[in-house]
């Protein structure tokens, strides 16, 4: 039997080494063998890699909101293209960035945990709450837009709203448990729909580059106003379809080799869905002509006429999955940021609890239930405006966070990596053009929003203050 023994050897003058040593204790190996687990909390096996968090990145960009788009921009005609080119290039920027302070930290929490590293506590928790805000409240939207592409194949739907109301929640909870059964268990349904949203658009690509016509494309500029008021209206309408890029860095304490694997899917995602936009667009203004493309409410279903009679469903079938594949990425997101805050000792412990999935159920469990009200008050019909407001409230917040960590990065290569900086720089100025441009009502609703997070961020700071459990006196 393999032992581990504690000798004992007298100072004898003239005594050989390792002469006349004494066995005062022996221990079996296979005894201290079972301890060895507990030395780790976590297994070291990362559920999620590349793909996973490429196609949350991906996931969550990529929402019902990009099927509408090409009607929204046909009226500014070809110039629209320019936009595409100002926010694809600045989310780009974005994405370096992001991916650079990725690679240097081990840590959940995304643009929360750049924040708190370079600036402390406070700004770091009002960039976490604002944050977190913005993807509970986006929940119960996405979900309303799911219910309402669903009602194409259920008609039932329209016009119910408690059948609507109830649609919305039953497919908000199923995600949310979804998530809490694990980590792993989120990524593939995120790659899944992920996938599966992409088919239509791919479908639309190659029949408009195949069977499109250019005689369909819009004029260059027909509106005829200023070249440059031209873009900057296209880019301001065009930014939003990249909200969200930063979702694949968040989660990086659930992800193998996270200092190499998030920067990559951060990157290449934003790069893939900047040509899928531009694509997509493209191909529809190839297949619809000019002037029935700017008044047209289904751009994509009308486009998809070349497919026969299964065109428009299968356009309904791909915003379903957008809209599903959007939804489970911010309800992950949404369990991720408060554990992140809760094990810098910012928010209560319970926020942090994992179960054997890794998953923050408590945190997924509370961001469901806030979504769900918000959702049955948008459905009550004397507080739809407060549904608005809340909306508008968290546009800011979605923006706060890349703009702060734009800054962060700015602030650490100034001395040491002065092109970083000037990337960090000009990602940082289109922050603050996003910001600026989605009006001062948004800008003056997510300060509420922000200062509606202090109170939080003191009653956390008491909890900070009190010693961990086993400390040293």
């Amino acid at each position: 039997m393999i032992t581990l023994e504690l000798r004992y050897a007298p100072s004898l003058p003239g005594a050989a080494s390792g002469a006349n040593l004494h066995v005062i204790q022996r221990w079996p190996i296979f005894a201290c063998a079972p301890m060895l687990p507990a030395m780790s909390e976590r297994p070291s096996r990362k559920p999620l890699g590349f793909w996973a968090c490429w196609s949350l990145t991906v996931g969550v960009m990529v929402g019902s909101g990009v099927f509408m788009l090409p009607a929204v921009l046909a009226p500014y005609g070809l110039l629209s293209f320019g936009g595409w080119l100002i926010t694809g290039g600045g989310s780009i920027l974005l994405a370096l960035v992001l991916g650079r302070l990725a690679s240097r930290t081990t840590r959940t929490g995304g643009p929360y945990v750049y924040a708190h590293d370079a600036f402390g506590d406070l700004i770091g928790f009002l960039v976490a709450w604002g944050y977190w805000a913005s993807y509970w409240i986006a929940i119960p939207a996405v979900a309303i837009a799911f219910v309402g592409y669903l009602a194409v194949f259920v008609p039932a739907l329209s016009g119910n709203a408690v059948l609507q109301a109830m649609t919305a929640l039953t497919l908000i909870w199923t995600l949310t448990l979804i998530a809490i059964r694990g980590v792993r268990e989120s990524a593939l349904m995120q790659i899944a729909t992920t996938l599966l949203k992409l088919v239509p658009l791919a479908a639309i690509i190659a029949l408009g580059f195949a069977a499109g016509s250019a005689d369909n494309l819009p004029a260059v500029n027909p509106s005829g106003g200023p070249v440059l008021s031209v873009l900057a209206a296209t880019a301001l309408l065009t930014m939003w379809a990249f909200a969200g890029l930063e979702a694949g860095v968040v989660p990086a304490d659930s992800v193998a080799d996270c200092k190499r694997t998030m920067p990559r899917a951060v990157v290449l995602g934003t790069v893939f869905v900047t040509l899928i936009y531009i694509l997509a667009t493209a191909a529809v203004m190839l297949l619809v002509p000019a002037g029935s493309l700017a008044t047209s409410t289904s751009p994509f279903a009308d486009a998809a006429r070349g497919f026969g009679a299964w065109g428009p469903p299968l356009i309904a079938a791909g915003a379903l999955m957008a809209t599903a594949g959007t939804l489970n990425g911010c309800i992950f997101i949404a369990g991720q940021l408060p554990m992140a805050v809760a094990l810098d000792r910012l928010a209560p412990a319970a926020l942090a609890r994992r179960n054997r999935g890794s998953s923050p159920y408590v945190s997924l469990l509370i961001a469901a239930t806030l979504s769900s009200l918000l959702l049955l008050t948008n459905y009550t019909r004397g507080l739809v405006g407060a549904f608005t407001f809340l909306a508008m409230m968290s546009t800011l917040a979605t923006l706060a966070p890349l703009a702060v960590s734009m800054v962060a990065e700015l602030r650490h290569s100034w001395r040491s990596a002065r092109g970083w900086a000037g990337v960090a720089l000009l990602a940082g100025l289109y922050s603050l053009f996003a910001i600026v441009g989605s009006g001062f009502e948004v800008i003056g609703w997510g300060l509420v929003l922000l200062i509606a997070g202090l109170p939080f961020y003191y009653l956390g700071r008491r909890r900070a203050a009190t010693p961990a459990v086993g400390a040293a006196d």
